[in-house]
């Protein structure tokens, strides 16, 4: 089923992080995940659904036995939880709070340190090696080899912080537009 899968994925610009066929009862359920470099939005994940449908439905046609029965699929993009375990995922969290196991021998500001352990930070950079990873205020560079898998850790300060700057005008957008008349249909939306 990959093989039917996946090219469809790609050709649609993205990559397939997941794949995966379940029993429901009498049909089965193939699960498809799916994400790019900018993420993937509902609109796209609905693009890629219907492209994936048709050509599951095309290659039961023409007599690839994928499995026997009906199905239904469900397409969708990776959560938060999703473990960070390929230089595209660290690549496409650069900016976000992680927490990750770092084993063996490490960087940390010049110095060379043994021994695992937990760490907490932001990472700021991320390439084809390894990772730059900011730990209050100290810079660690970490190579793949060395780390286990990475969680993105959900910060509800930093998302309170960014609302209280929109609440002092300097995240809006549409500061100083005086007498549109958008802003009286909202009053009254509200």
């Amino acid at each position: 089923m990959r093989a039917v899968v996946q090219p469809v994925v790609e050709r649609a610009g993205y990559d397939l992080e997941d794949l995966t066929l379940a029993r429901a009862g009498r049909r089965h359920l193939v699960r498809v995940v799916v994400d790019g470099d900018g993420g993937v939005n509902l609109d796209q994940v609905a693009e890629v659904s219907r492209a994936v449908s048709v050509a599951l439905d095309a290659a039961e046609e023409t007599g690839g036995e994928l499995f026997e029965g009906e199905y239904a699929l469900e397409v969708g993009s990776p959560g938060v939880d999703r473990p960070l375990t390929l230089p595209r995922h660290w690549r496409r969290n650069v900016g976000r709070l992680v927490k990750v196991q770092a084993r063996g021998q490490q960087a940390a500001a010049g110095e060379r340190r043994t021994g695992d352990r937990q760490l907490a930070g932001r990472v700021v950079g991320a390439d084809d090696q390894g990772i730059v990873l900011d730990v209050d205020g100290q810079t660690h560079e970490l190579a793949y080899d060395v780390l286990g898998p990475g969680r993105v850790q959900v910060e509800f300060t930093r998302l309170a912080e960014l609302d209280e700057a929109d609440d002092f005008g300097e995240l809006d957008e549409d500061a100083g537009r005086e007498g549109d008349p958008r802003d009286e249909e909202l009053e009254e939306e509200r």
